[in-house]
Parts: C-alpha cells; structure tokens; sequence
C-alpha cells in the first residue's frame, strides 16, 4: 500500500521523473520489471480491448445512448425546440440573438432532456475510465515510464510550461489535458465513444490525413501536427508521408506520453513534443506542412493569432498551414434558436470555455494578416476549406 501511495504522490506529477532519475543514476532508460505491455485481453487490429468485460461493455452500452443522444432524441429536441418558438410568435428558422433564444426555449422539456441526457453521459463514460486506470496506477504508469525513452519514435517532455488557461477540464474530461497522469489514456477511449462507435480503427483520422493537402511544389520533409491530444492524426500522417519526419505537439504531457507510447505500439516512428502550438520551439522556416484537427476552438481567440504567427515563423516559405475545425464566423453566429442554445450548452456545460471567441475569429482576414496568401478549398463553411500558404 504505501508503494502505490509513492508512485501515485511522486509519478502522477511529474512526466519526466524517471528518465531524469535514470539520467542521474546512469541507468538505462527503463528497467526490466517497467517493461511488461499492459494488453490484458489482446486488441482488435489497432486498438487494444479495454482491460475487462464489464468495462468493455459499459462502454458500448454507453456508446449506443450517446447514438440514441445525438440522432433521435437530438431531432426530437430540434422539432420541440421549433413548435416552442412558433408557440411564442417566432420563427423557428431564423437567426436569433444568444440571450433570446435562451429565454425563448429555458422551459423546454424535450431540450432539457436531450442536454441532460447529454452531460450526465459524457460525465458517465469519463468516471469509467478514470476508475479503471487509476484503479490500476501502477501497471499503467509502469508501462508508460517504460516507453518514455525507447522508439522507433521520439518524446521529448518538458515539464512545468503549462500556462494557467490550458489547465480546465476541456469537455469534462476530469484534469483536463494537464492535469491527470492518465489523460491520453482516457481520452482515446473517451474519444472512442464520442466517436460513436466509429473511430475505433482511427478511421476518422486516416480519413483526415488524407485530405491535407501538399505544397505546390510537391516537397514533404517535415510535417507538424500542433495540439495532437492522443496522436492519431500524427501517426495517420506519418503513414501517409513514410519518408517525411513527423511530428506531434501539445501542451499535455500526458497525452504525448500516451500518444507515443501508442504509435510505438503500432510500429510507426512518429515523434512526439510537449509543447504550445504557439510556441513550439522549432527553428525557422522548418516544416512543409503544419496542420491541426479542432484545436482553435479549445484555445484564445490571442492563442489562435498567436499560432498563426508561430506557423508563419516554423514554415518554409511555400509551405501551407490546413487547419481542421467546425464552423466560424458568420455560420456559428447566424444560427437559429435551438442551435443557440445547443451552442451555449457546448459552451457552458461540456467546459469549451472559448467557443465564442473562436467564433469571432475572421479566420482568411487573420491568416493573410499573418503573411499568409490564402486560398479556400475543401468542405465549404468549416475552417478546412482555408489553405494558408507562406509567401516566399
């Protein structure tokens, strides 16, 4: 008992402990007995089973009320939301202010329900999996420390940089990025579920690496993914691009922890970095490609300009930042009613605590502010139909 008492004191704080102690000591990187692969019921091609029968079927039970959540109770909540603002003389299709749509729909039984139901399950799923890796601190942290230090990729922990507005529990997920030893774990499994059952062979991701774009010129060497969380698109890319070196940023260090114990798991050298998207520490004019997957509505609206100057500072001139997010700007602000307040719930009660002022962001305006020519493509009215090209 006061072993585990240790471990979870002294490790569960400090991502880079063992190594340094290693380092101190003139140790190698990991002893025998922190070697064992915690894989209790083997995995279903890329993704290893959740460690018991009873947790793996919490969670597909789960995920079959979320599907429930987001299809059919989601619509109904639609259409009670539409017949309440007609009952009140308004129009149900038009666009409608944040405080009025709000006012308008607080009574609503149907839409409290679905926002109930929605919070209460996401908070649900987050305690499962919370239980299970800290019920089980020392495998788990053991078989982490383990890989911190061996490839084929490479992790590079920097511990203590963490500035105070990325320590929230971003859709509750408890700690947050930041602040729980087992973040990267809970959020892929986590991940798995908001997915809806969909993701569990990173298909989602692959799907996205493959509709990064390349510069004009063709040349990929380097590619950055900043805010990479768990590093699925990371490794998706560097599948992609084998030859190209890639690597994976954010600003949790548990999570690229995780993420590269993972892709080393999977055989694929991706390189792992904790570090801010505005501040990367890369040298200059470095990568041909820099691309993220909805990381700017989980930051500032001072942190989104910050990583656009950042990305024209560690871009090679011709290469092209693609970023990958929801709507913005006119399309988030002109919605109707019942999009309001699903918006504000979002906001409000699943902790996307810059949601809005992502929304106010006029992403081409600020990007070519930054010294980028910009040129939309892709998916019309989400943030990836903008390539952002550095001037030469």
């Amino acid at each position: 008992m006061s072993n585990h008492f240790n471990r979870r004191t002294v490790m569960g704080g400090a991502a880079g402990l063992a190594s340094a102690i290693a380092t101190m000591s003139g140790s190698g990187p990991a002893t025998a007995k922190l070697t064992k692969d915690v894989q209790q019921r083997g995995q279903v091609g890329r993704l290893e089973r959740l460690p018991t029968l009873d947790l793996e079927a919490n969670d597909e039970m789960l995920t079959s009320i979320r599907i429930f959540i987001n299809g059919e109770l989601s619509q109904a909540a639609a259409k009670s939301a539409a017949m309440t603002l007609k009952a009140k003389g308004l129009d149900p299709s038009k666009p409608m202010a944040r405080e009025a749509a709000l006012e308008a729909l607080k009574d609503d039984p149907i839409v409290a329900v679905r926002n109930h139901s929605w919070q209460h399950l996401q908070m649900l799923m987050w305690d499962n999996l919370k239980r299970e890796f800290h019920g089980n601190y020392d495998a788990y942290m053991s078989e982490m420390e383990a890989a911190d230090n061996v490839g084929p990729g490479k992790l590079e922990l920097n511990p203590g940089i963490e500035p105070e507005y990325t320590k929230h529990e971003i859709h509750m997920q408890p700690g947050g990025y930041t602040g729980d030893a087992f973040a990267g774990h809970i959020y892929h499994y986590g991940t798995n579920n908001f997915y809806n059952g969909n993701n569990y062979q990173d298909e989602r991701h692959a799907g996205l690496a493959a509709r990064v774009p390349v510069p004009n010129d063709g040349k990929v060497r380097r590619i950055l993914e900043i805010g990479c969380s768990c590093g699925q698109l990371t490794v998706a890319l560097k599948q992609r691009f084998p030859d190209a070196e890639v690597w994976g940023v954010d600003i949790g260090a548990p999570m690229v922890r995780y993420a590269h114990m993972r892709a080393n798991d999977l055989g694929v050298a991706a390189n792992f970095r904790h570090a801010l998207a505005e501040d990367t520490k890369f040298p200059d004019n470095h990568f041909d490609i820099l691309t993220s997957n909805i990381l700017h509505h989980e930051v500032t609206r001072a942190g989104t300009l910050a990583i656009f100057k950042e990305a024209q500072r560690i871009l090679r001139p011709g290469g092209l930042y693609y970023p990958m997010d929801f709507y913005t700007a006119e399309r988030q602000i002109m919605k109707n009613g019942y999009g309001q307040v699903r918006d504000w719930m979002t906001s409000r009660w699943n902790h996307e605590r810059w949601l809005y002022e992502y929304q106010s962001v006029d992403f081409p305006k600020e990007m070519t502010a930054a010294g980028f020519d910009v040129i939309a493509k892709g998916m019309p009215g989400y943030v990836d139909n903008l390539v952002a090209y550095k001037k030469a």
